[in-house]
């Protein structure tokens, strides 16, 4: 077998690996050093697709492989970041059993629902141009898009975004992850203006507001995505 096949699946083990050691980070009470990770894994999952489409390298085990990666990556670890996020609050209604506080647990709903919602994205030959429900890493950069804002501001440790925030958030994410709600890919036929008005114009009012607001503009970011989805999905199919 040509070794540019396997180019594919070794990037969606990168992406893997990234999520592991995003894990790790959180665990070792490193919350942007976990952030990066995500980011670095988004980079990887991007990567993966572009490479499998150019190199013509699509496999049944690379589909599987990238959506297991994606569990750990966009599930798994963004539910650590947000469980860490929780326990910062000073808010936390205390229930606990032994050393662990319980309701910051309710932070694993997003690891639960990003499965779920993965599991149906293999099997759903619908979300070709579109997507139904929230993609799980636009979940997770949701999440890392909150950790980077706080920490732009000083306040990533001090509790300032609080526990209930956070467990909306949890809630709301998780269910757009299932709900039929429509997201629009940024899958281009091509890199005309015409029939990518929203993508295009998606993407430069991100890099204008990163450049003049740097990483506070980043929850702003992920909510125009979901409202321009929301709008415009449907239409752009």
């Amino acid at each position: 077998m040509s070794i540019k096949k396997h180019i594919p699946n070794a990037l969606t083990c990168g992406n893997l690996l990234s999520g592991c050691f995003s894990i790790l980070f959180i665990t070792k009470e490193m919350p942007i050093a976990a952030s990066i990770m995500l980011l670095v894994a988004g980079l990887f999952d991007f990567l993966d697709g572009f490479a499998a489409r150019l190199l013509h390298a699509h496999s049944p085990i690379g589909a599987d492989l990238d959506s297991l990666s994606d569990v750990v990556s966009f599930g798994v670890a963004p539910g650590f970041i947000m469980y860490w996020l929780m326990r910062q609050s000073f808010e936390v209604p205390v229930w606990s059993v032994g050393n662990v506080d319980l309701l910051p647990c309710l932070a694993f709903m997003l690891p639960v629902f990003s499965t779920l919602r993965l599991a149906r994205f293999n099997i759903d030959t619908t979300q070709k141009t579109s997507f139904r429900g929230l993609p799980a890493p636009g979940m997770a950069l949701f999440i890392v898009s909150i950790m980077l804002a706080l920490h732009q501001i000083g306040h990533l440790y001090d509790g300032f975004f609080g526990y209930w925030p956070c467990l909306v958030s949890v809630i709301v994410l998780s269910f757009m992850m299932v709900s039929n709600i429509r997201f629009f890919s940024f899958k281009m036929k091509s890199a005309q203006w015409k029939g990518n008005e929203v993508r295009w114009g998606f993407l430069m009012i991100t890099v204008i507001s990163v450049v003049i607001f740097r990483l506070l503009s980043l929850p702003f970011v992920m909510l125009l995505y979901v409202l321009l989805s929301v709008f415009f999905a449907k239409k752009m199919e």
